[in-house]
Parts: structure tokens; sequence; C-alpha cells
């Protein structure tokens, strides 16, 4: 809803995917946009739709989400953010509040996001600290073939093969703007990429389909097939789990949403965000 007497708020935002079924709320699920609405009502006294810059799927995490929702221009955004922290549960963390325009749109305003996907290789993925958020492997992987693996992601095409169907019509063409892996110091490696935008568990299936390719289970050529001749018939690897992904940043245009100087950073350096105060 929106009024004279509302403002637009603009919400970074961080989360914890494993108790979520995904970010949209559903009616017996518990879900990031569910809390958050929950939170909002008791701050507002007035249920309210926050709404966020695409939908994470279940399991997979945040640290860089963008969600926007309408409160009464009583709060300003130090106040909401402060007060939205202290009712928000364990596993969702408000980083920064700033007021945007009252048209803003979280997901139609966005020019790209990056998500980064960790693979755990050293002994110290299976510990508790690390396991819950990255794919703990025991068999080593052919970095080369990694690189240029994520080499032939760049540009656009369709990644109809390497994702779940797209139920909302807007096809399967993806404009990918950089794609790289790189050390994940001391556990493994980091997958980036930023895109304008992505398939349901695309980044899942490109890192099952890559890990399979540097595990020598498949060549490098079917990951060619899958992006260039999808109708071809190649199949694509196993998804890889969810809860080694994070969605870490989403890119809008400075006039719609001013960028901090961590914000300024280039895409596939992603900010190490602070923990922050409850």
């Amino acid at each position: 809803m929106s009024s004279g007497e509302d403002i637009r708020l603009g919400l970074l935002l961080q989360y914890e995917g494993s108790g979520f079924f995904g970010w949209q709320a559903q009616k017996k699920e518990r879900t990031v946009q569910g809390e958050l609405e929950v939170a909002v009502e008791r701050l507002t006294g007035q249920r309210r739709t926050v709404t966020g810059s695409g939908r994470t799927d279940r399991g997979v995490h945040a640290t860089g989400q963008v969600a926007a929702v309408n409160v009464p221009a009583r709060w300003t955004p130090a106040e909401f953010r402060r007060a939205a922290n202290a009712v928000l549960p364990d596993d969702v963390w408000v980083e920064d509040a700033r007021q945007v325009e009252a048209g803003f749109h979280p997901r139609y305003d966005a020019v790209s996001r990056t998500y980064v996907y960790h693979v755990g290789l050293h002994e110290t993925a299976w510990s508790p600290f690390h396991r819950p958020w990255c794919w703990p492997l025991r068999d080593g992987l052919d970095r080369s073939l990694l690189q240029e693996a994520s080499a032939l992601l760049v540009g656009e095409r369709s990644f109809q093969a390497l994702a779940k169907a797209t139920p909302d019509g807007n096809g399967h063409r993806c404009r990918v703007h950089a794609a790289v892996w790189s050390d994940w110091e001391p556990v493994g490696l980091a997958f980036t990429i930023t895109a304008n935008r992505f398939l349901h568990h695309m980044v899942r299936y490109l890192v099952g389909t890559m890990v399979d390719v540097a595990r020598g289970r498949r060549p490098l050529a079917d990951l060619s097939a899958l992006l260039d001749t999808p109708s071809a018939g190649v199949l694509t690897s196993p998804p890889a789990p969810p809860q080694g992904l994070f969605l870490t940043r989403v890119d809008y245009p400075e006039a719609v949403w001013p960028m901090t100087e961590v914000e300024r950073r280039p895409a596939l350096e992603p900010p190490t965000h602070a923990n922050g105060d409850r």
C-alpha cells in the first residue's frame, strides 16, 4: 500500500537460509518474506507487503538481498532498522535501511545480481562451522577445467537446459556479465557469477555440471552443448545442494539506489559483511 503518510524504505538484508522454505511467503511454511512481514506488522500495526529483488530457494542464503516496504513517515530509516532487528528472528538481519523513491521496485529496477557458491575441498569443510554453508567434497577438482567451464558462461544465451522451467513467461535468456572460480581460503573454492537475471536453480545446475566436468565424470563439451544447443538432448548434472549458495549482491542505477562505498566495489569482489547489532 502507499499513501501520503507513507515513505518507502529500501532494505539490505542478510539471512541464513537453512531454516526457511525460501524467500516467498507461504501459508504453512516459514519463509524470509513471511518473517519480515510479521515484523513490519508488529512495528506499524498493519500488514504490509515486503517486496524482494528475487526469490531465493529453500535453503539458500543471502548477504546482499534487497527488499522494499512502505512504512508510516514517522519512521526514520535508522529507527526502523533498529526496531526491525529487535523483533526479527536471529537468522534474519537488516544490514541497512534507506529511504527510496515511492516507485522503487527491488526486482524490476535491478540491473544485475551476483551469487557466490562455496565448494569445500579441504578436510575442514566437514567442520560444523563450514559444512552447513558449503558443498563438502572428497574428490579433487581440476581447477583448469573449472575456469574453462566458467569462461563458457559469459555472454547472452539461453540457459533453458541448465535450469528448471520458467513459469513467469520471461523466457530462458540471461546475460552473464562475469563468472569465475577463486580460492575460498582455507576451505576450498568459490564460484562467483553476475548476470542480469537468473532462472530457477540455474546457479546450482551450473555448479553441479561444472563440478562433474572437473571430477572427470563428463566432458567439457557437454557444457558447451547445454549452452549452445539446448535442444540437442544433453542432460545437465544434478543441481549442487542449496546450502552452498549465497545471494551476495544486487546492483541498481545510482539514481534509484545511491550506493555506499562498499557497494561501489566490483561485483566480482563481493563485500565482506560484518556481523551487526541486534
